[in-house]
Protein backbone atom coordinates (compact mmCIF):
# COMPACT_ATOMS: atom_id res chain seq x y z
CA UNK A 1 0.00 0.00 0.00
CA UNK A 2 3.05 2.33 1.01
CA UNK A 3 6.29 1.84 0.18
CA UNK A 4 9.43 4.73 1.27
CA UNK A 5 12.67 3.88 -0.30
CA UNK A 6 15.89 5.86 1.50
CA UNK A 7 13.50 8.29 2.88
CA UNK A 8 15.76 11.28 4.07
CA UNK A 9 15.04 15.00 5.56
CA UNK A 10 18.36 17.22 6.16
CA UNK A 11 17.66 20.76 8.05
CA UNK A 12 20.92 22.34 7.09
CA UNK A 13 23.42 19.79 9.09
CA UNK A 14 20.87 18.28 11.22
CA UNK A 15 19.54 15.06 9.74
CA UNK A 16 15.93 14.09 10.89
CA UNK A 17 15.16 11.18 9.23
CA UNK A 18 18.45 9.15 7.34
CA UNK A 19 17.74 6.85 4.63
CA UNK A 20 14.03 4.90 5.97
CA UNK A 21 12.90 2.67 3.70
CA UNK A 22 9.79 0.37 4.53
CA UNK A 23 6.56 -0.96 3.19
CA UNK A 24 3.10 -0.97 5.26
CA UNK A 25 0.65 -3.63 3.41
CA UNK A 26 -2.91 -3.03 3.40
CA UNK A 27 -5.48 -3.56 6.17
CA UNK A 28 -2.76 -3.21 8.75
CA UNK A 29 -2.51 -0.35 11.88
CA UNK A 30 1.09 0.58 12.12
CA UNK A 31 2.18 2.34 14.79
CA UNK A 32 5.25 4.93 14.94
CA UNK A 33 7.09 4.40 18.40
CA UNK A 34 10.00 6.85 18.62
CA UNK A 35 11.28 9.44 21.67
CA UNK A 36 10.79 13.11 20.91
CA UNK A 37 12.91 13.92 18.04
CA UNK A 38 13.16 10.55 16.44
CA UNK A 39 11.67 11.61 13.43
CA UNK A 40 8.16 10.02 13.12
CA UNK A 41 6.26 13.15 12.93
CA UNK A 42 9.09 14.81 9.89
CA UNK A 43 8.65 11.17 8.34
CA UNK A 44 5.10 11.14 8.28
CA UNK A 45 4.75 14.79 6.75
CA UNK A 46 6.89 13.41 4.18
CA UNK A 47 4.35 10.45 3.26
CA UNK A 48 1.29 12.87 3.34
CA UNK A 49 3.50 15.30 0.71
CA UNK A 50 3.09 18.11 3.22
CA UNK A 51 6.86 17.90 3.25
CA UNK A 52 9.56 17.02 0.58
CA UNK A 53 12.57 15.09 1.22
CA UNK A 54 16.03 15.48 0.64
CA UNK A 55 16.25 12.57 -1.10
CA UNK A 56 14.17 9.20 -1.39
CA UNK A 57 10.54 8.48 -2.35
CA UNK A 58 7.42 7.66 -1.02
CA UNK A 59 4.92 5.78 -3.23
CA UNK A 60 0.92 5.65 -1.96
CA UNK A 61 -0.63 2.50 -4.14
CA UNK A 62 1.86 3.20 -7.02
CA UNK A 63 1.18 7.05 -6.80
CA UNK A 64 4.67 8.90 -6.23
CA UNK A 65 3.44 11.53 -3.43
CA UNK A 66 6.25 13.61 -5.26
CA UNK A 67 5.47 13.44 -9.22
CA UNK A 68 1.64 12.35 -8.57
CA UNK A 69 0.17 14.78 -5.50
CA UNK A 70 -2.87 14.88 -6.28
CA UNK A 71 -3.67 11.56 -7.05
CA UNK A 72 -1.75 10.19 -4.07
CA UNK A 73 -3.12 12.81 -2.03
CA UNK A 74 -6.80 11.56 -2.12
CA UNK A 75 -5.83 7.90 -0.73
CA UNK A 76 -4.46 9.67 2.16
CA UNK A 77 -6.65 11.08 5.11
CA UNK A 78 -4.22 12.76 7.87
CA UNK A 79 -4.57 14.01 11.28
CA UNK A 80 -1.57 16.27 12.45
CA UNK A 81 -0.50 16.60 16.01
CA UNK A 82 -2.81 19.93 16.38
CA UNK A 83 -5.91 19.44 14.40
CA UNK A 84 -6.37 22.45 11.86
CA UNK A 85 -9.68 22.82 13.15
CA UNK A 86 -11.48 26.16 12.72
CA UNK A 87 -13.07 27.33 15.96
CA UNK A 88 -15.60 30.28 14.40
CA UNK A 89 -17.22 27.25 12.50
CA UNK A 90 -19.88 24.20 14.02
CA UNK A 91 -18.86 21.08 13.08
CA UNK A 92 -20.92 20.27 9.93
CA UNK A 93 -19.76 23.92 8.40
CA UNK A 94 -16.48 22.81 8.55
CA UNK A 95 -16.12 18.84 7.56
CA UNK A 96 -18.41 21.27 4.63
CA UNK A 97 -15.36 23.02 3.92
CA UNK A 98 -13.04 19.98 4.41
CA UNK A 99 -15.12 18.30 1.82
CA UNK A 100 -14.99 21.26 -0.81
CA UNK A 101 -11.35 21.71 0.04
CA UNK A 102 -11.05 17.34 -1.04
CA UNK A 103 -12.86 17.96 -4.31
CA UNK A 104 -15.37 15.57 -3.17
CA UNK A 105 -18.36 15.74 -5.67
CA UNK A 106 -21.56 17.95 -4.55
CA UNK A 107 -24.02 14.74 -4.45
CA UNK A 108 -21.83 13.13 -2.22
CA UNK A 109 -20.95 15.72 0.08
CA UNK A 110 -23.95 15.49 2.39
CA UNK A 111 -24.25 11.81 2.63
CA UNK A 112 -20.33 11.13 3.31
CA UNK A 113 -20.59 13.83 6.16
CA UNK A 114 -23.50 12.54 7.77
CA UNK A 115 -21.71 8.81 7.61
CA UNK A 116 -18.22 9.87 9.17
CA UNK A 117 -19.84 11.93 11.57
CA UNK A 118 -21.84 8.69 13.09
CA UNK A 119 -18.39 6.62 12.14
CA UNK A 120 -16.58 9.67 14.87
CA UNK A 121 -19.69 9.63 16.98
CA UNK A 122 -20.15 13.09 16.94
CA UNK A 123 -23.68 13.56 15.01
CA UNK A 124 -25.43 14.92 17.86
CA UNK A 125 -22.44 17.95 17.92
CA UNK A 126 -22.77 18.93 14.08
CA UNK A 127 -24.23 22.47 15.18
CA UNK A 128 -22.01 23.33 18.37
CA UNK A 129 -18.83 25.58 17.81
CA UNK A 130 -16.06 24.16 17.28
CA UNK A 131 -14.54 25.97 20.00
CA UNK A 132 -17.27 25.41 22.76
CA UNK A 133 -15.99 21.34 22.09
CA UNK A 134 -13.70 19.74 24.47
CA UNK A 135 -10.35 18.29 23.67
CA UNK A 136 -11.88 15.05 23.14
CA UNK A 137 -14.44 16.01 20.62
CA UNK A 138 -12.30 18.27 18.74
CA UNK A 139 -10.28 15.01 18.07
CA UNK A 140 -13.28 13.49 17.05
CA UNK A 141 -14.12 15.80 14.04
CA UNK A 142 -10.36 15.89 13.03
CA UNK A 143 -10.83 12.09 12.80
CA UNK A 144 -14.02 13.13 10.71
CA UNK A 145 -12.36 15.12 8.33
CA UNK A 146 -9.59 12.67 7.64
CA UNK A 147 -12.56 10.39 6.50
CA UNK A 148 -13.93 12.12 4.33
CA UNK A 149 -13.40 10.65 0.51
CA UNK A 150 -12.62 7.05 2.41
CA UNK A 151 -9.48 7.05 1.84
CA UNK A 152 -7.10 4.20 1.80
CA UNK A 153 -4.99 4.85 4.20
CA UNK A 154 -5.63 7.37 7.32
CA UNK A 155 -2.31 8.84 9.25
CA UNK A 156 -2.55 10.19 12.81
CA UNK A 157 0.13 11.62 14.60
CA UNK A 158 -0.17 11.79 18.36
CA UNK A 159 -3.81 11.36 17.94
CA UNK A 160 -4.47 10.92 22.22
CA UNK A 161 -2.19 13.88 23.23
CA UNK A 162 -3.55 15.93 26.00
CA UNK A 163 -6.58 14.19 26.37
CA UNK A 164 -7.56 12.63 29.49
CA UNK A 165 -8.11 8.53 30.23
CA UNK A 166 -11.85 7.92 28.91
CA UNK A 167 -10.87 10.12 26.31
CA UNK A 168 -7.77 7.90 25.23
CA UNK A 169 -9.76 4.81 25.48
CA UNK A 170 -12.85 6.38 23.19
CA UNK A 171 -10.09 7.33 20.66
CA UNK A 172 -8.19 4.19 20.17
CA UNK A 173 -11.80 1.99 19.94
CA UNK A 174 -12.13 4.36 17.28
CA UNK A 175 -8.70 3.87 15.79
CA UNK A 176 -9.36 0.10 16.13
CA UNK A 177 -12.90 0.75 14.28
CA UNK A 178 -11.34 2.71 11.45
CA UNK A 179 -8.54 -0.22 11.49
CA UNK A 180 -11.41 -2.57 10.30
CA UNK A 181 -12.03 -0.58 6.39
CA UNK A 182 -8.75 1.48 6.41
CA UNK A 183 -4.75 1.07 6.44
CA UNK A 184 -3.59 2.96 9.36
CA UNK A 185 -0.06 4.72 10.37
CA UNK A 186 -0.07 6.32 13.93
CA UNK A 187 2.96 7.76 15.70
CA UNK A 188 3.11 7.95 19.38
CA UNK A 189 5.63 7.93 22.57
CA UNK A 190 2.77 6.55 24.82
CA UNK A 191 4.02 2.96 24.70
CA UNK A 192 0.79 1.43 25.92
CA UNK A 193 -1.23 2.79 23.16
CA UNK A 194 0.92 1.21 20.67
CA UNK A 195 0.54 -2.13 22.34
CA UNK A 196 -3.00 -1.61 22.77
CA UNK A 197 -4.14 -1.14 18.61
CA UNK A 198 -1.33 -1.73 16.69
CA UNK A 199 -0.65 -4.28 14.61
CA UNK A 200 2.75 -3.65 13.27
CA UNK A 201 5.51 -1.37 15.22
CA UNK A 202 8.37 0.41 13.90
CA UNK A 203 10.12 1.71 15.91
CA UNK A 204 12.60 4.76 15.32
CA UNK A 205 15.28 6.22 17.23
CA UNK A 206 18.03 9.55 15.54
CA UNK A 207 15.94 9.23 12.23
CA UNK A 208 17.08 5.61 11.69
CA UNK A 209 13.94 2.47 11.59
CA UNK A 210 16.13 0.16 14.25
CA UNK A 211 12.70 -2.44 14.75
CA UNK A 212 9.89 -3.32 12.32
CA UNK A 213 7.65 -6.35 13.70
CA UNK A 214 4.42 -7.23 15.57
CA UNK A 215 4.43 -6.57 19.12
CA UNK A 216 4.48 -10.46 19.95
CA UNK A 217 7.49 -10.51 17.62
CA UNK A 218 9.46 -7.77 19.01
CA UNK A 219 8.96 -9.21 22.70
CA UNK A 220 9.72 -13.26 21.22
CA UNK A 221 13.15 -11.28 19.28
CA UNK A 222 14.18 -9.69 22.24
CA UNK A 223 13.62 -12.10 24.71
CA UNK A 224 15.59 -14.98 23.22
CA UNK A 225 14.53 -18.66 24.67
CA UNK A 226 11.03 -18.95 26.58
CA UNK A 227 10.58 -18.59 30.22
CA UNK A 228 8.61 -19.53 32.74
CA UNK A 229 7.83 -18.29 36.08
CA UNK A 230 6.04 -20.56 38.62
CA UNK A 231 4.45 -20.96 41.80
CA UNK A 232 4.50 -24.42 43.01
CA UNK A 233 3.11 -26.28 45.73
CA UNK A 234 6.47 -28.30 47.09
CA UNK A 235 9.81 -27.92 47.37
CA UNK A 236 13.20 -26.62 45.01
CA UNK A 237 14.19 -29.79 45.00
CA UNK A 238 11.02 -31.87 43.88
CA UNK A 239 10.70 -29.53 41.26
CA UNK A 240 14.30 -30.07 39.70
CA UNK A 241 13.49 -33.88 40.15
CA UNK A 242 10.52 -33.66 38.41
CA UNK A 243 11.21 -31.71 35.45
CA UNK A 244 15.13 -32.84 35.10
CA UNK A 245 13.98 -35.29 32.66
CA UNK A 246 12.33 -33.09 30.06
CA UNK A 247 14.83 -32.39 27.46
CA UNK A 248 13.35 -29.53 26.02
CA UNK A 249 14.08 -27.47 29.57
CA UNK A 250 17.55 -25.70 29.84
CA UNK A 251 17.33 -24.88 33.42
CA UNK A 252 15.32 -24.32 36.34
CA UNK A 253 16.24 -21.41 38.64
CA UNK A 254 14.73 -21.81 42.27
CA UNK A 255 13.39 -17.89 43.20
CA UNK A 256 12.00 -16.57 46.50
CA UNK A 257 8.24 -16.98 47.00
CA UNK A 258 6.10 -15.51 49.50
CA UNK A 259 3.49 -18.25 49.91
CA UNK A 260 3.67 -21.12 52.92
CA UNK A 261 4.44 -24.33 51.49
CA UNK A 262 5.35 -23.31 47.89
CA UNK A 263 8.33 -22.73 45.82
CA UNK A 264 9.41 -20.03 43.36
CA UNK A 265 11.08 -21.08 40.07
CA UNK A 266 12.34 -19.87 36.83
CA UNK A 267 12.12 -22.79 34.02
CA UNK A 268 14.13 -21.26 30.95
CA UNK A 269 13.32 -23.55 27.41
CA UNK A 270 16.67 -25.15 25.66
CA UNK A 271 15.01 -23.02 22.16
CA UNK A 272 13.44 -19.66 21.78
CA UNK A 273 10.97 -21.66 19.33
CA UNK A 274 9.81 -24.05 22.60
CA UNK A 275 6.52 -23.66 24.19
CA UNK A 276 7.47 -25.79 26.59
CA UNK A 277 3.85 -24.78 29.29
CA UNK A 278 2.06 -28.19 28.39
CA UNK A 279 5.11 -30.22 28.74
CA UNK A 280 6.12 -28.35 32.30
CA UNK A 281 2.32 -29.07 33.29
CA UNK A 282 1.71 -32.50 32.75
CA UNK A 283 5.59 -33.04 34.95
CA UNK A 284 4.39 -31.57 37.49
CA UNK A 285 1.09 -32.99 37.79
CA UNK A 286 2.62 -36.06 37.55
CA UNK A 287 4.45 -35.82 40.42
CA UNK A 288 2.00 -34.42 42.40
CA UNK A 289 3.20 -31.11 42.57
CA UNK A 290 0.24 -28.43 42.33
CA UNK A 291 0.56 -25.23 40.05
CA UNK A 292 -0.96 -22.35 41.77
CA UNK A 293 0.54 -19.61 39.06
CA UNK A 294 2.79 -20.01 36.04
CA UNK A 295 3.20 -17.09 33.36
CA UNK A 296 5.48 -16.10 31.12
CA UNK A 297 8.75 -13.62 31.28
CA UNK A 298 9.26 -11.63 28.85
CA UNK A 299 10.23 -7.74 27.95
CA UNK A 300 7.62 -5.19 28.55
CA UNK A 301 7.60 -3.01 25.19
CA UNK A 302 8.88 -0.42 27.21
CA UNK A 303 12.00 -2.20 28.13
CA UNK A 304 12.74 -3.42 24.71
CA UNK A 305 11.96 0.29 23.09
CA UNK A 306 14.43 1.46 25.93
CA UNK A 307 16.76 -1.35 24.54
CA UNK A 308 16.76 -0.41 20.80
CA UNK A 309 16.64 3.89 21.21
CA UNK A 310 18.98 3.93 24.39
CA UNK A 311 16.97 6.71 25.92
CA UNK A 312 14.25 7.31 28.27
CA UNK A 313 11.01 7.44 26.77
CA UNK A 314 7.96 9.64 28.81
CA UNK A 315 5.13 6.05 28.74
CA UNK A 316 2.89 7.84 31.22
CA UNK A 317 -0.52 8.82 30.18
CA UNK A 318 -2.36 11.95 30.90
CA UNK A 319 -1.98 12.97 34.28
CA UNK A 320 0.53 10.31 35.74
Amino acid sequence: MIEVKNLTKKYGGHVAVDHLSFCVERGQIYGFLGPNGAGKSTTMNMITGYLAPTEGTVTIDGRDIQKEPEAAKKKIGYLPEIPPLYMEMTVKEYLAFAAELKKLPGKERSAQIGAVMEKAGISDMSGRLIRNLSKGYRQRVGLAQTMLGNPDVIILDEPSVGLDPKQIIEIRDLIRELGKEHTIILSSHILSEVSAVCDHVMILSHGHLVASDSPEGLQKRMTGAEELLLTVKGTGESVRSALQTLETIDSVEEMECGEQGCVGVRVTAGSGDLDIRESVFYALANAGLPIYEMSRAGKSLEDIFLELTGEETAQTEEGK
